[in-house]
């Protein structure tokens, strides 16, 4: 398996959730893989590799086996060879022709040559679109609007997405005879594909657009407002309906995906909706107690330390964790003291330190006292 593959989360690349039936997963394959068929895009090698990469992911998520392991370990379970104990995996093609062969004739005879009369309403769909952004650990807490602008293949402004000029008649595409596709043969098989002059339409305008030479689309430079909930993880994606790639000739639009990625924090970490943070606190405090401020998302907090606090103790701070993304709870701090040990000390202060460790006597208390019980068999 290369590496490439390993790159990008398997629903990520069918475009369903985790929890998705088998019924979902099958449909998203179906559209993908005529998408991305190699016979579909002639000589387009990211087609070519897209179309394995969602062959692998569908092969994965369609075997239960190999679905669980996955869940668990991720590309991991694969490496080496391994099925994840539902043995090898398919090759593309012969998965393709399995799902399309059986259950699915219309869609199998349209790629192999079989009689049809000009392309459906969605084969001229805009493609989706991924767009990475990235916002901070405080923007997370209540959530936060953003505007992103994208280059991207929108709907011609000059014809209004039809394709044509002003007055122009549509005609009869003359290469495929209204039929929306082309047919070769390669051996023994008669291959169909998406006629390149009237790209499935089966029909051109007699006066192509000269903005957009007849597609309907053409360059833009977009903005568009995201609304990013409270709660929300890295890696989690927000679908923006409509604003990926205008389709051809008027042709309904790909959808933006939006994918988060949450900055790291230079003071705390994340663990769900738990914060955790490291505080340092002095010898004496520790010994002694008392309180301490320690930092919050939202500004300082006051928390309480026992005397005889313990170097790497976790103190928790509820609710001033994260909002959960689908819920009303609000996670938790947790905070783990560190007990600084002085590295320089005067002569008068290492004395007063040897006076307090004859007084309290090397092995009177309680940790260590505990340690060498467990341990005596190595001290006697």
């Amino acid at each position: 398996m290369s590496t490439r593959y390993q790159q990008r989360d398997a629903y990520e690349v069918l475009q369903v959730t985790r929890d998705a039936q088998t019924v979902e997963i099958k449909t998203s394959y179906r559209k993908l893989a005529m998408q991305y068929h190699p016979d579909r895009n002639p000589g387009n090698q990211q087609a070519e590799e897209s179309f394995k990469e969602i062959s692998q992911a569908y092969d994965v998520l369609m075997d239960p086996d190999k679905r669980a392991a996955y869940d668990r370990y991720g590309w991991a379970a694969f490496q080496n060879g391994g099925g994840g104990g539902g043995g090898g995996f398919h090759d593309p093609f012969d998965l393709f022709r399995e799902v399309f062969g059986s259950g699915g004739g219309h869609i199998f005879e349209h790629f192999f040559g079989g009689n049809t009369s000009g392309a459906s309403g969605e084969s001229g769909r805009g493609a989706d679109l991924r767009y990475d952004l990235e916002i901070k650990l405080e923007e997370v807490v209540h959530g936060v609007e953003k505007e992103i602008e994208i280059h991207r293949i929108g709907r011609c402004t000059t014809c209004g997405g039809s394709g044509g000029a002003k007055g122009a008649r549509l005609k009869t595409c003359a290469t495929c005879g209204g039929h929306g596709q082309v047919i070769s043969s390669r051996g023994f098989f008669r291959v169909a594909q998406q006629c390149p002059h009237c790209q499935g339409a089966g029909e051109n305008f007699d006066h192509p657009c000269a903005t957009c030479r007849g597609e309907g689309r053409a360059e833009v430079t977009s903005r568009i407002k995201l609304q990013i909930p409270a709660g929300i993880e890295s890696g989690s994606r927000l679908r923006s309906s409509g604003n990926g790639e205008a389709g051809m000739r008027g042709a309904p639009s790909g959808d933006l995906y939006v994918v988060i990625h949450v900055r790291e924090h230079k003071v705390f970490s994340r663990d769900g909706d738990n914060l955790f943070c490291e505080v340092p606190i002095s010898f004496v405090r520790a010994a002694l107690g008392g309180e301490i401020n320690v930092p919050t998302l939202d500004g300082r907090a006051s928390l309480k330390i026992p005397a005889g606090t313990q170097n790497g103790s976790i103190f928790k701070l509820r609710g001033k964790g994260l909002p959960q993304l689908r819920g009303s709870s609000q996670g938790q701090l947790l905070v783990r003291v560190a007990v600084e040990v002085p590295t320089k000390l005067t002569a008068d202060q290492r004395q007063k330190l040897e006076d307090f460790a004859e007084s309290c006597g090397e092995h009177n208390t309680p940790i260590t006292k505990s340690f060498l019980e467990r341990a005596k068999e190595f001290f006697s």
